[in-house]
């Protein structure tokens, strides 16, 4: 097991999956549109975090619909 955690950051446009065991991740919608992340919808602007707590998440889906979305995952 590494000593650091690794962060990794990116916009995207196309549906996807941030893996199992992330500690720590934050999905902004930074498009016009409403987008989809786990199941519920997150507004134009508006910003979903996933704080550390102690252990890994399971996998967060996200689905831009149109949108487009910054994220932010640390492992």
């Amino acid at each position: 097991m590494d000593i650091l955690a690794k962060v990794n950051e990116n916009e995207t446009e196309t549906s996807g999956v941030i893996v199992d065991g992330v500690l720590y991740a934050t999905v902004k919608n930074i498009g016009k549109k409403t987008a989809i992340v786990n199941g519920v919808p997150l507004e134009a602007g508006a910003e979903k975090k996933y704080p550390f707590i102690g252990k890994g998440y399971q996998s967060i889906t996200y689905d831009p619909e149109g949108s487009r979305l910054r994220i932010m995952q640390i492992f």
